[in-house]
């Protein structure tokens, strides 16, 4: 949880603010011009532009020796996760600014799930308008998130906010070598990658590209079970893009985990309550489960995704465990 003097610095106008825009963010690329006209007009933000990992890394490490109270990130999923696991690496959690993320990727499932849905220029503008009140300012809008924590051994640790197995990591693959070259953004690119993974299984590809995840699980009594799934997915986030919500456990937990077995029955009958939030009429038996939890272990050899970002996982390294960190507090405009 943030410091409450950054609480407090914010109310009193008397916070450090600290910028990070990603110019090659779908959105950002679409509203450059509009974006770097606002940035202009606010002189007082420490700002930075970063596109590749030594970007990244110079610009989080200036702005932490800033000291800042507040970091906005202009990007997408794959930008806030570069940002975020540098902040877990050099900052400790009560050393942490408010954090706020302008939708300016090609996909923005965390910025979406936050409340912040708008063109990043339009809310450039209301940060404008924030900034230029009198003190004391209006107490700002936050809102708390877990984080997930990916760990394998030999490794170093992965944080995000969501992670993707299955049918979803090889859309994901698919979409960053073929439709993201389009200049596709938003729900429409998510529904074209949903599509193709869709008509990858429905064909029945025996390509590897198309091939469903080998997992190995152990259960509170210590018993393994191995089970190909079509598509496994583990989130903090409380819906995602297009708005859906593919999970429906009850349990008082930070993970949403959801499984779909390969050869589930009724698959197509089944995609429909998947995404709208209708899970809860799916039945273990016929291959469907979803639970919340504080902890996941998967054994695999294969690709997986966090947050649109590719890691590759191997049963040599031992098992995956995911846990949650945080939570982290956000500002949204």
């Amino acid at each position: 949880m943030v410091a409450p003097s950054r609480i407090h610095s914010l109310e009193t106008g008397t916070a450090r603010i600290g910028l990070i825009l990603n110019p090659l963010g779908g959105q950002a690329r679409k509203r450059h011009h509009a974006i770097k006209q606002i940035l202009t007009e606010l002189p007082d933000i420490l700002q930075w532009e970063a596109i590749n990992a030594s970007d990244f890394d110079a610009s989080v490490k200036a702005l932490i020796q800033a000291k800042i109270d507040w970091l906005i990130i202009i990007g997408g999923d794959g930008t806030f996760q570069g940002i975020l696991n540098r902040l877990f690496a050099w900052l400790s959690p009560n050393q942490w600014p408010v954090l706020t993320i302008i939708p300016g990727g090609t996909t923005n499932m965390t910025a979406l799930d936050l409340g912040s849905r708008d063109k990043p220029d339009h809310i450039l503008q209301r940060l404008k308008h924030y900034l230029q009140q009198p003190a004391p300012r209006p107490a700002p809008l936050l809102v708390e998130r877990p984080v997930l924590c990916i760990e394998q051994t030999g490794h170093e640790k992965v944080y995000g906010m969501f992670f993707g197995l299955g049918m979803i990591a090889r859309g994901v693959k698919f979409s960053r070598s073929r439709i993201k070259q389009t200049g596709i953004t938003g729900n429409i690119f998510t529904a074209l990658v949903v599509l193709r993974s869709l008509l990858g299984t429905f064909l029945g590809r025996p390509q590897p590209e198309w091939a469903p995840a080998q997992i190995t699980t152990v259960d509170e009594a210590g018993v393994k079970h191995q089970e190909n799934y079509l598509l496994v997915l583990v989130s903090a986030l409380e819906q995602l893009l297009m708005g859906i919500r593919p999970y429906w456990g009850q349990e008082s937990a930070p993970l949403h985990v959801t499984f779909v077995r390969q050869h589930s029955r009724k698959f197509w009958y089944s995609i429909w309550p998947l995404i709208a939030g209708h899970g809860h009429s799916l039945k273990k038996e016929h291959g469907y489960v979803s639970y919340n939890t504080q902890m996941l272990e998967l054994s695999l050899e294969d690709e997986y995704i966090v947050d649109g970002e590719l890691f590759h996982a191997s049963r040599q390294h031992g098992p995956l465990r995911i846990t949650t960190s945080g939570p982290i507090t956000f500002l949204v405009l």
